[in-house]
């Protein structure tokens, strides 16, 4: 069988561990600091790929710093705010549904970029999209703990930005990137990404890192699995056209996630978190049904 057929799911199945490992990473590193550690061994690693197979490295300065821009906001940026969030106490269930947004977002842009119109389908699957992000998130916003609204609003906002930051990226990488070797351009990525979360961890972290066997293994499970499995796949996809078969399965992200924070953590299965859910799915079904979306990115 080829992999223009089986990719779409893998990719997926690889990217709902992302949230579960992030806030797993959280009880035993500081986000920004793990995230540095991440991107540092992800671009070696794709180094010595590129190395060991040859790859051509793109011959213009404009193409090496397209590639350095797209992993700032494709993996940098995107995922500092995530995991951020989720350290500061965004149950990573929510914050996978938040990540449904993805391509609603890429929906709602794409009037403005490419000149598509919407169809009424596609108007009334956003309107569910937000509906939905809004009932999961309620008992969040309106928890009696939560004495300051901020503790819960703004770790929920620097999700939601982060959503922004990788639809632009994803974005950028269709229309710049569409040339060039995958294998080099994924290792500029990280470097873009390392650009932006160093710099945060110096001056924002202690740069905990407790060095245990738990976070050796999400390191070693968010640079193989993740950094190579899951971006290797997702930037396959980008440039064999075949993104709207993952776009078509991002709809299972948010349930995925849920379920693998549940098994993991014990994170409720509350009433708002599946209704929520449901209603995600559904919105993200109806833009998807005649949109070509982009596919989620890093995690």
């Amino acid at each position: 069988m080829s992999l223009d057929r089986f990719a779409p799911a893998v990719f997926v199945l690889l990217w709902s561990t992302g949230w579960v490992v992030a806030k797993f990473a959280a009880l035993h590193s500081e986000p920004f600091t793990f995230l540095s550690i991440r991107y540092a061994l992800s671009a070696l690693a794709f180094l010595a790929f590129c190395l060991v197979t040859k790859a051509q490295w793109p011959k213009s300065r404009a193409t090496v710093l397209r590639a350095i821009y797209s992993g700032f906001f494709l993996h940098g940026f995107y995922l500092a705010g995530l995991w951020w969030a989720i350290a500061n106490g965004v149950p990573a269930g929510i914050s996978g549904i938040i990540a449904a947004l993805q391509p609603l977002l890429t929906a709602m842009a794409a009037p403005f970029l490419v000149g598509e119109r919407l169809q009424k389908t596609q108007q009334l699957g956003l309107a569910l999209g937000f509906i939905g992000i809004a009932i999961a998130i309620s008992p969040k916003l309106f928890d009696p703990a939560m004495a300051d609204l901020s503790h819960a609003a703004l770790p929920l906002a620097i999700n939601l930005i982060a959503m922004g930051s990788v639809t632009y990226g994803t974005l950028y990488q269709k229309k710049h990137l569409q040339s060039g070797d995958l294998r080099a351009i994924a290792t500029l990525q990280y470097v873009g990404a390392l650009i932006l979360t160093l710099p945060l961890s110096l001056i924002f972290e202690h740069q905990h890192f407790d060095g245990s066997a738990h976070v050796y293994g999400a390191l070693i499970w968010s640079v193989f699995g993740l950094s190579m499995g899951g971006v290797g796949l997702l930037l396959y996809l980008i440039r064999r056209g075949q993104v709207s078969r993952a776009a078509s399965l991002i709809y299972l992200m948010p349930p995925a996630v849920a379920l693998e924070a549940f098994i993991t953590f014990g994170e409720p299965l509350t009433l708002p978190l599946t209704l929520g859910t449901v209603i995600v799915v559904t919105g993200v079904y109806l833009t998807n049904r005649r949109v070509v979306q982009p596919a989620q990115a890093s995690v």
